[in-house]
């Protein structure tokens, strides 16, 4: 019996602990962000990308299916390698630095083999967190709080 409630107790703060994920496909680019090594310049942007399609978004993180699990032959998950990811949200393009966490493939056959990568968010500008936060906490529909619309009659 204690062991029951334990286990319920233990379940609910896990949930209540996690940020809240919203499942949405959304149309992703993904690059690598310019490389910079201490005493040696920096690379020059590649411009070389992949476009797939999101699966979720927290206010922390995201995740997102690619077609390859690199670009040329550099991963895009390890060695705490920056991406830099574009959304097209239904309110507007975001722009973020992420880092891959993790990732694992999806797909019953290798014809149709992807990989699902879950990514920590880094840095945003101000406007793009605003515009990124506005989706995750209203969803699509939804205006910016703090705002009303007016319709014309």
């Amino acid at each position: 019996m204690i062991r029951k409630v334990l286990s319920k107790l233990s379940r609910f703060s896990a949930k209540r602990a996690a940020p809240f994920r919203r499942s949405v496909q959304a149309p992703i680019k993904v690059s690598f962000a310019p490389h910079t090594t201490p005493g040696i310049h920096t690379s020059s942007i590649d411009t070389s990308f992949l476009s797939g399609e999101t699966t979720d978004m927290s206010r922390c993180g995201i995740g997102f299916i690619v077609s390859a699990i690199r670009i040329k032959e550099n991963y895009l998950v390890g060695h705490d390698r920056k991406l830099i990811a574009e959304i097209e949200l239904p309110n507007g393009k975001v722009k973020m630095t992420v880092l891959g966490k993790r990732y694992e493939k999806v797909g019953l056959h290798l014809s149709t083999e992807r990989f699902m990568i879950g990514a920590e968010i880094v840095e945003m500008t101000a406007h793009d967190r605003e515009v990124f936060d506005n989706f995750i906490k209203f969803g699509p529909t939804k205006r910016k709080a703090g705002k009303e619309s007016f319709e014309s009659i």
